[in-house]
């Protein structure tokens, strides 16, 4: 029905560039906090432990323990408070909702690293790959 008019006005109000990183990576969330008639940027670090939505409805959670209590804070992607989300480790997770971490104390909350194997500059291509 009314499906593409939703989306270009929706378009204008999206990000140029959305920030790269998925649930489990340890991340930075920049927001915008005005206090009085003053801005400045906060730091929230955490767990992504979900992501739901797309387009502008788009939203995702991060967990961090703060005095051995867990906080969760929702953010949403397009928000014009989120001045920029920095991802500090990739999590290899097998899960898309990782609630279960919830209910996990100390060493058991870690989730193991996602390690990337960057491919040497002098490595010569495959034959094959290049048809």
């Amino acid at each position: 029905m009314n499906q593409p008019l939703i989306e270009l006005v929706e378009s204008s109000y999206l990000k140029k560039t959305e920030p790269e990183f998925h649930v489990g990576d340890t991340v930075d969330v920049l927001t915008r906090i005005i206090e009085g008639e003053k801005e400045r940027v906060q730091i929230f670090n955490g767990v992504v432990i979900a992501e739901r939505g797309r387009g502008i409805n788009s939203a995702f959670t991060v967990r961090r323990i703060v005095g051995n209590e867990g906080v969760e804070r929702t953010f949403l992607l397009h928000s014009p408070n989120v001045v920029d989300v920095k991802v500090k480790r990739r999590g290899r997770v097998r899960r898309a909702k990782l609630y279960y971490l919830r209910e996990r104390l100390g060493k058991a909350r870690k989730l193991r690293e996602l390690r990337v194997r960057q491919k040497p500059a002098n490595e010569p291509e495959l034959a094959g790959s290049a048809a």
